[in-house]
């Protein structure tokens, strides 16, 4: 099997440079290799995404998902728990955090236990939602700092915010998803990574007021996604793993770099990074 492989197609024109959010179904690139570490196992990885300059502009210009809480961000819900595991992970976590770094600390307990899970849809257990907002989100104006208590956590204890948010969280706005695929008589498993856009949240994506993965407002960062999300990749992928796609992402960013302008299209690059830069 040949261990690497480059998915490339044309981009269409970029049109109008006045709206700052791009529609979604633009063409992409996508990068295929093994796991170092199982012959069985593929990657798929979005690498139109991981080589864009998006950054998380929380707190300097996001104006939230729901323009009725602009300085929720993307907390306007609680957030859905993958499994048990992620679930038992963030209540450890959760018991560990202080009134100082916690707003709603008091509202997470109830009869003296720990109660911050509800029910959402199709019976999903998901953290709670409070006055609007997931009840881990610190508001504007709180003395700890706003955004999220698990983050101010992880910051305190000085590890990643892995180990004490929820996975949806921590990843957002990677994405990771997996598919099955016949080849020959073998099912090989295919880990997919890329972009967490809008429609990923489902029938309620469209519906966002604001979003961050395809706003020219948030494509400026000073590194490419690949190594600004490079500890969750790692998490995701695992070491071996993230250094194949490390490696490929750096020689496509120098490949850009040097090439013509006129010659770009030979490359696909994300249309919010083109627009936002």
């Amino acid at each position: 099997m040949n261990p690497i492989r480059v998915l490339t197609v044309r981009a269409y024109p970029l049109g109008s440079r006045t709206m700052p959010e791009i529609k979604e179904g633009f063409p992409r690139e996508w990068l295929e290799f093994e796991d170092p570490s199982n012959p069985e196992h593929l990657f798929k990885c979005d690498i139109t995404w991981l080589t864009s300059s998006w950054n998380c502009i929380y707190g300097r210009g996001c104006k939230g998902i729901d323009k009725e809480e602009p300085d929720a961000g993307c907390c306007s819900d609680g957030a859905y728990y993958s499994d048990k595991s992620d679930e038992k992970r963030v209540a450890s976590a959760a018991a560990r955090l202080t009134p100082d770094i916690w707003q709603m600390h008091s509202r997470g307990y109830r009869g003296g236990k720990l109660s911050i899970t509800e029910i959402g849809l199709d019976d999903d257990r998901k953290t709670k939602r409070i006055d609007g907002s997931c009840i881990f989100l610190n508001r504007s104006g709180f003395k700890g700092g706003m955004g999220c208590a698990l983050h101010h956590l992880a910051m305190r204890e000085g590890t990643h915010f892995h180990e004490t948010k929820p996975d949806v969280c921590w990843q957002l706005p990677l994405r990771r998803s997996f598919e099955r695929r016949e080849v020959g008589d073998a099912e090989l498993l295919v880990t997919v990574i890329g972009e967490y856009g809008r429609m990923a949240w489902g029938e309620g994506g469209a519906d966002l007021d604001w979003y961050c993965t395809s706003n020219t407002e948030a494509h400026t960062g000073s590194k490419p996604v690949y190594l600004s999300s490079k500890d969750e990749l790692i998490q995701m992928m695992g070491a071996p793993a993230y250094k194949i796609l490390a490696e490929a992402c750096e020689k496509r960013m120098t490949l850009i770099k040097s090439t013509k302008r006129k010659n770009l299209p030979l490359f696909t690059i994300h249309p919010a990074t083109a627009r936002g830069q």
